[in-house]
């Protein structure tokens, strides 16, 4: 059995028997299945969307329930899985894309497919410092821009992977996977749901005491199924903050060159990023500058096929994958508290890296608070306004209730 790709059956009978083991060392009588943790959450999640190039809005009324058990600990093993379920509640007037619901296509996508998903099932074993995981996982990488869980959606995205961590908090950690199939956020149902691998993604990040924080990061893709995706990036990172009179202020320094990896057309490509913040107590003051290079020539810009890519260039998620002429996102923000309330306010401008033109700008909207101690609430809205015949205008509004046990 390959327990990276299929480690349902495996990670339960080894939760069962690392369970036992670790009542009967401590003279319980409690059963196996009652040994570990068991979590439960839900998030509520209402969608609307407004798109022009549709004659009809989409509705998404979607709950996720979601069950997770971690195993005791026993000779350094453990065993941790995680158990999703998507129901469409009231509302499902919406396209949930890559063939989830043929007969929508009426509707602006929402990718919220319902269904049941295995979301993670691993096997640890850990040994000082060093960590070793076999099985499917979630794996985040920095800030998310190139491997991440796209955990905004409601079926998360997650690996069936071989993963070796060492490091201790606050000092060097490196981090080597090898990835032999993604888990997409579209489901099981459909093709596109699964991309075969044969990915290695290396990370390494180390602390400076009062200075910031130095990554570096190499990550070879060869997607199987989709070979365009197909890319090796080599990038750095830095992350550091300095305190102000008033408050404190931050910077994120970013530098990536990619490459094609086999795939159809040879390309490079320049990925920047700089961040810069000021938290002034009430307020945070932050902004900056996103570049991800494209080309005159179709096929030739900078791609992020594992990215947590709602975390970027605005919630309207208009820019899913890079346009030919590549991307510059600039962007100025404001958040703060009143209260129990969060509040956030982003603005984007959007234009080619090569060559003139101008796609759009976005405004982001978020408020939200926690309350009785289990419950999370947020409301948001993403307003793109088009200015390329590429894009169109798109209102985006969001209410989600979470709930954790």
């Amino acid at each position: 059995m390959n327990i990276i790709r299929y480690p349902a059956t495996l990670i339960v009978a080894c939760a069962i028997l690392l369970s036992a083991g670790h009542a009967g060392a401590a003279g319980e009588s409690a059963s196996a299945a009652s040994s570990g943790d068991w979590h439960w959450s839900f998030r509520y999640r209402l969608e609307t969307v407004d798109q022009d190039n549709f004659t009809r809005d989409a509705t998404a009324s979607t709950l996720r329930t979601r069950l997770a058990y971690q195993s005791p600990e026993r000779h350094g093993f453990s065993v941790f899985a995680e158990l999703d379920y998507v129901a469409e509640l009231f509302a499902d007037d919406f396209n949930a894309g890559a063939g989830n619901t043929p007969k929508r296509g009426a509707f602006p996508v929402v990718a919220d497919p319902e269904g049941a998903d295995l979301n993670q099932a691993f096997i640890q074993y850990r040994n000082g410092p060093s960590r070793f995981r076999a099985g499917r996982q979630r794996i985040i990488f920095d800030n998310a821009r190139f491997v991440g869980n796209v955990g905004w959606r409601q079926n998360e995205q997650t690996y069936d992977a071989l993963s070796y961590a060492h490091g201790t908090e606050g000092g060097p950690q490196f981090t080597l996977v090898y990835v032999d199939n993604v888990n997409r956020i579209f489901g099981n149902d459909v093709a596109d749901g699964d991309h075969d691998q044969n990915t290695w993604l290396a990370n390494f990040s180390t602390a400076f005491a009062g200075a910031g924080k130095l990554s570096a990061y190499l990550y070879d893709i060869d997607n199987r199924d989709v070979p365009a995706l197909s890319n090796t990036t080599l990038g750095v990172r830095y992350a550091g903050s300095r305190a102000i009179a008033s408050g404190k202020f931050g910077f994120v320094l970013e530098f990536a060159r990619q490459s094609d990896n086999g795939g159809p057309v040879d390309f490079d490509a320049n990925y920047y990023r700089l961040d810069l913040s000021a938290d002034l107590g009430p307020v945070n003051l932050y902004g900056g500058f996103e570049s991800l290079g494209g080309d005159t020539i179709g096929g030739r810009a900078f791609r992020t096929p594992l990215a947590t890519l709602h975390a970027f260039n605005g919630w309207a998620d208009q820019f899913l994958s890079t346009p030919s002429g590549g991307l510059d996102d600039g962007f100025l923000g404001l958040k703060g508290k009143v209260g129990a309330w969060s509040w956030n306010a982003l603005y984007h401008d959007f234009t080619a890296q090569s060559g003139p033109g101008n796609y759009g700008n976005e405004l982001d909207l978020s408020l939200s608070r926690p309350f009785a101690e289990h419950y999370d609430l947020l409301l948001k809205a993403a307003l793109f306004d088009a200015d390329s015949s590429a894009f169109v205008d798109t209102t985006k509004l969001w209410l989600q209730l979470t709930a954790k046990f």
